[in-house]
C-alpha cells in the first residue's frame, strides 16, 4: 500500500481548527469539506484520463479527459457522508455508491449492514472516504468488499490515521494484487485503550453531526 501524508499548510490550518474541541458542528462540517477537497487533489492523481481534443477559439487543442467506467466514490457510513461533498466537489462526474459498516466496540472489527453499490466493478477505480483510520478493521473489510465486487484500483482518503490502523490494513490486504493507496491529512501519535486516535479529534461522527438523544 502507498501511503501519502499531505503536507501543505492549507491542510494542517484546516486541520488544526478541526481537532479544537470548541469548534461547532456547522464549521466541522464545512472545514471538513474543504480539507477532503485538498486531499482530493493529491488522492486522484492517478485518476484515469484519455486524449481528447476540443476546439479552442483559436485552433484544436489536445488534452485528456476522464475514461470510463467513471470512479466511483464510496463513503463509508455515517461519517463518511461528511466528505462526500469536497470530493465532489473536485470530482464532480465521479458516481457514488455507499456503504455502511459498523465497529463491534468490544471485539473492534466491523461488518457490513447495508451497501448501495453496483454488484460488478470490474474495472472501476473506488475512492473509499472514511474520516478516521483508527483500528484499521472498517476501512480493511470496505477495500476487501470493493475488491470482491471486481474493483482494480483503490485509494482511500482519510482525515487522521494511526499507525496501529495502518499496520493492520498492510497485514490484511497484503494478498491483493491491485493498486492501493493511503491519503491523509495526518498520521496521529497512536491509539488509547478505546481505540480512539491521540490526539485525534473525537468522534468524527458526532462533531459531524451532533449526538441525537
Amino acid at each position: 500500500m502507498q501511503i501519502l501524508v499531505v503536507d501543505h499548510p492549507l491542510v494542517a490550518h484546516k486541520l488544526t481548527t478541526l481537532r479544537d474541541e470548541a469548534t461547532d458542528s456547522p464549521t466541522f462540517r464545512r472545514l471538513t469539506e474543504e480539507l477532503v477537497t485538498l486531499l482530493a487533489y493529491e488522492a486522484t492523481r492517478d485518476v484515469r484520463t484519455g486524449p481528447h481534443t476540443v476546439q479552442t477559439p483559436v485552433a484544436e487543442a489536445e488534452g485528456v479527459k476522464l475514461t470510463s467506467p467513471k470512479p466511483l466514490v464510496v463513503p463509508i457510513l455515517r461519517a463518511g457522508l461528511g466528505m462526500l461533498e469536497g470530493m465532489t466537489r473536485l470530482l464532480p462526474t465521479a458516481e457514488v455508491g455507499f456503504l455502511g459498516m459498523i465497529r463491534n466496540e468490544e471485539t473492534l472489527d466491523a461488518s457490513t449492514y447495508a451497501e448501495r453499490l453496483p454488484e460488478d466493478l470490474s474495472g472501476r477505480q473506488c475512492y473509499v472516504l472514511d474520516p478516521m483510520l483508527a483500528t484499521g478493521g472498517t476501512l480493511a473489510a470496505a477495500i476487501q468488499f470493493l475488491v470482491d465486487r471486481g474493483a482494480d484500483h483503490i485509494t482511500a482518503i482519510c482525515l487522521l490515521a494511526a499507525p496501529e490502523g495502518v499496520e493492520r490494513i498492510e497485514r490484511e490486504l497484503t494478498h491483493l494484487n491491485i493498486p492501493c493507496n493511503l491519503v491523509v491529512a495526518a498520521m496521529d501519535s497512536h491509539l488509547n485503550e478505546k481505540g480512539y486516535i491521540v490526539p485525534g479529534l473525537g468522534d468524527a461522527g458526532d462533531r459531524l453531526y451532533g449526538v441525537a438523544q
